[in-house]
């Protein structure tokens, strides 16, 4: 093939190539004008007609320009025809073959020159590409054995080489080991900083990152540059470090960084991320002449902060001047939230222009139409987008995952396994969070399965979403081994365990954490005094919940949300305090929403004080007309009360509204396949059976003095029909089911989509006695764990 193509190119009827004096240097002087690979072939065969074909020089330097010009597979076959190639040879072609998006040949060239040329030793140069290639071509298993051989060589304690081993690390999310490469180098220059800078911001580890700028500044002697800057400033920004924004500000203009236009883009993306929008303009103005990308950041700022206005204005403007746009301008110019129209428009817009063919478009589309909750349309852009990344994939799954669309999420992560991406971090996060909102634990196990495959435990993110899934899916003890063994824990983490407990009802454990938090150093935050909140409302702890509210106020100087003035609506309702509980919602200096008065109406259904809950009813009425619940748990206290007249109108006047109510379900895994019941469901295989068992158990528990509970019945009826009408509840059914599959003494694990029923928790308490089993039930609300007759909520939920 080789020799046809020089043969061709030297009969061609074209521009004859002139040799002087049979110089080799004229080969060199044609090289770097010639613009095509004709012309290339040309000056090939006029090599072989003067006798240079054995030139090493001359043929090294056609192999890098026939690379350039995109002929690889030419240059390739140049090289392996040549009898006495170099390495430097080797290096250039398979650079060639990275740079032409063949990094799988350059992977097999540098395999070749270990098997067949063993006379040539690669070099630092050979093992960077190499490991760039592995890197390039996601090829995890290869980047291993060629860092395995270049320790045996010894070049990976080479800046260069150490340098792109610790880029490949984290390119596959390998995180540890990228920072144990790292930590082996006995010399570190700023090129190797910043590749730990950029691996942890890439990894989205904003803290990490943050930490290791802090090692560079306090405990090296390394100087940092510019590239320094702009790779700290996004985990500065993200984690919203304002003062340490403030001081890499000042560092950067004491050092010289500041004069790079880059730099100053990189401070806008800073203070609009930290919500200073005054900042911008001053920032902006500082700019001799702003490029595309200034605008960007701007626009992104302006977007991001609410100021749609001023973002469209810079947006015309760069329009108007005849600026060449580019995909970060469409993405800078996507809001954050709200503006769907404008969502509409730019999706229009990219569609016309051509730019959902970059990446960066439609996931940026992607992630805002989720937090829109159009999956529909984010759907459709994922769908749209033709070259989808790693990117692309977790902003479809976070969407799902955020709209409660778990199933979704689950069966899109199932695909992305099939396709080329491996998921990161973030993606395990995402589908983490599904599995806890399923509450289906057999999937949440295979996903730490993975975890454990892909070496993400030493991830905070990852084992604290594992805590978190352990938590929400009844396993609270697994849970808590998890957050024993983990060596760093950051605020996240804590208020992760404390939410845990407090969701099982475990309030005194929740209380211990929150202690072992602050002595470790954690500073709390509002939402760790949320967590902390919640826990003693689930367990009726009154006084410490009451320490707890002031301290946040007092000693830590924090301003209530409406979520904590609810929490200690809740604290002090379940306990019976009613009344200064509505005296705690008069006082508060901010106006109560409706979650506040739900708070107190369902207190009042606890305690069955009618009188209050008709006041409370009326306000949510009035605050929220539309909201079902509402009416649903006035029409229960009337029942609770037997006033079955008025429980009945309140439900007219729901109907009235066409006000529907969420249908109860029962899930139940029973291996790794889940089992949904509803009321007198009629629909499963096993039916007869799970009856059968259900009149079974009823008996039993008549003769240890079971009597129904039928005040909250829903209608005026008879009392046995009342009977019937909790007797087939959907959890009943899950359990009877449960108590026929599965062998005596397996713990049953069910989940309920509502409020456990007063008679449906008896009785659950009286089948775990009977039959020797633990029962863990997950309703709306919390976890009730049922053993020997006794529910861990102490009958208090």
């Amino acid at each position: 093939m080789l020799l046809r193509t020089v043969s061709a190119a030297a009969t061609a009827e074209t521009t004859t190539v002139a040799v002087i004096n049979n110089n080799k240097n004229s080969f060199f002087d044609l090289f770097k004008t010639s613009t095509s690979v004709s012309h290339l072939a040309q000056i090939h065969s006029q090599i072989i007609l003067h006798g240079f074909q054995n030139d090493i020089q001359l043929l090294t330097k056609l192999t890098q320009r026939l690379s350039d010009l995109g002929a690889i597979h030419y240059a390739r076959n140049l090289v392996l025809s040549f009898q006495k190639p170099d390495v430097f040879l080797f290096n250039v072609l398979m650079l060639g073959f990275s740079k032409n998006g063949s990094p799988h040949s350059s992977l097999s060239l540098f395999s070749h020159l270990r098997k067949k040329h063993t006379d040539l030793k690669p070099n630092s140069s050979t093992y960077t590409y190499a490991i760039s290639a592995a890197s390039a071509s996601r090829d995890e298993r290869a980047g291993r054995v060629v860092h395995g051989q270049a320790v045996v060589d010894g070049f990976d304690s080479e800046l260069h080489v150490g340098s792109n081993i610790v880029k490949m690390y984290f390119k596959f999310s390998r995180v540890d080991d990228a920072r144990k490469v790292f930590d082996r180098m006995s010399e570190k220059d700023v090129v190797l900083w910043n590749t730990m800078l950029c691996g942890y911001r890439e990894n989205e580890m904003y803290e990490e990152s943050v930490k290791a700028f802090r090692d560079l500044i306090n405990e090296s002697s390394t100087r940092w540059d510019a590239t320094t800057v702009l790779n700290i400033l996004p985990a500065v920004a993200e984690l919203q470090e304002l003062r340490l924004g403030m001081l890499i500000h000042s560092l950067a203009m004491k050092t010289g960084c500041y004069s790079h236009d880059f730099v100053l883009t990189g401070f806008i993306s800073l203070y609009s991320k930290c919500g200073k929008v005054e900042a911008l303009n001053a920032l902006f103005r500082e700019f001799c002449t702003p490029d595309v990308v200034a605008y960007n950041a701007m626009i992104h700022g302006y977007a991001s902060n609410g100021e749609t206005e001023l973002s469209l204005s810079l947006f015309k403007e760069l329009v108007l001047a005849g600026a060449r746009l580019n995909s970060s301008t469409l993405v800078s110019l996507i809001p954050v939230s709200g503006h769907l129209m404008l969502v509409y428009a730019i999706h229009g817009y990219s569609l016309k222009s051509g730019f959902l063919s970059h990446e960066s478009v439609p996931t940026a589309l992607t992630t805002v139409y989720g937090k829109l909750n159009e999956m529909e349309s984010a759907r459709k852009a994922f769908d749209e987008c033709t070259q989808k990344s790693l990117a692309s994939w977790n902003a479809m799954i976070s969407g799902y995952t955020q709209n409660g669309l778990t199933e979704d999420a689950i069966s899109l992560f199932r695909e992305m396994q099939k396709s080329e991406f491996r998921p990161n971090p973030i993606t395990i996060t995402c589908i983490l969070s599904a599995c806890a909102q399923l509450g289906t634990l057999s999937l949440g196990k295979w996903v730490h399965g993975l975890v454990r495959s892909s070496d993400f435990e030493s991830s905070i993110y990852v084992s604290t979403a594992l805590i978190g899934m352990y938590a929400k899916c009844g396993s609270i003890a697994e849970a808590r081994r998890l957050f024993d063994l983990m060596p760093k824990k950051n605020e996240v983490t804590w208020n992760t365990m404390i939410s845990g407990y407090g969701l099982h009802g475990h309030g005194h454990e929740a209380l211990s954490i929150f202690t072992e938090m602050l002595n470790s150093g954690v500073a709390p935050s509002p939402v760790s005094f949320l967590c902390v909140l919640y826990a003693c409302s689930h367990a009726g702890l009154v006084k410490e919940g009451d320490e707890i509210f002031n301290s946040m106020i007092h000693r830590y100087g924090f301003e209530p949300s409406v979520k904590h003035y609810a929490c200690m609506v809740d604290i002090l309702g379940r306990a019976g305090h009613l009344q200064r509980a509505l005296q705690f919602i008069e006082a508060m200096p901010v106006e109560p929403d409706p979650s506040v008065w739900q708070t107190l109406l369902g207190a009042c259904r606890i305690h069955k004080d009618t009188n209050l809950a008709r006041t409370v009813s009326e306000k949510l009425f009035e605050l929220d007309p539309d909201n079902v619940g509402y009416h649903v748990l006035l029409s229960n206290i009337h029942s609770a009360d037997r006033n079955y007249p008025q429980a009945a109108t309140v439900r007219q006047e729901a109907k009235k509204r066409k006000l529907g109510k969420a249908p109860g379900y029962t899930l139940i895994e029973i291996g790794e396949t889940p089992h949904v019941f509803t009321s007198g469901d009629q629909s499963h295989p096993q039916v007869k059976a799970i009856y059968e068992k259900l009149e079974e158990l009823e008996g039993k528990m008549r003769e240890a003095g079971y009597q129904p509970e039928t005040e909250l019945a829903l209608h005026d009826v008879e009392e046995e029909e009342r009977e019937l009408m909790v007797k087939f509840h959907s959890e009943r059914l899950a359990i009877a089911f449960a108590l026929i599959v599965t062998e005596p003494g397996t713990e049953i694990r069910i989940i309920k989509n509502l409020r456990v029923c007063l008679d449906c928790h008896a009785v659950t308490k009286l089948i775990s006695k009977i039959t020797d089993r633990v029962i863990v039930v997950r309703d709306a609300n919390r976890f009730h764990h049922f053993k020997d007759g006794v529910c861990s909520c102490g009958d208090y939920w």
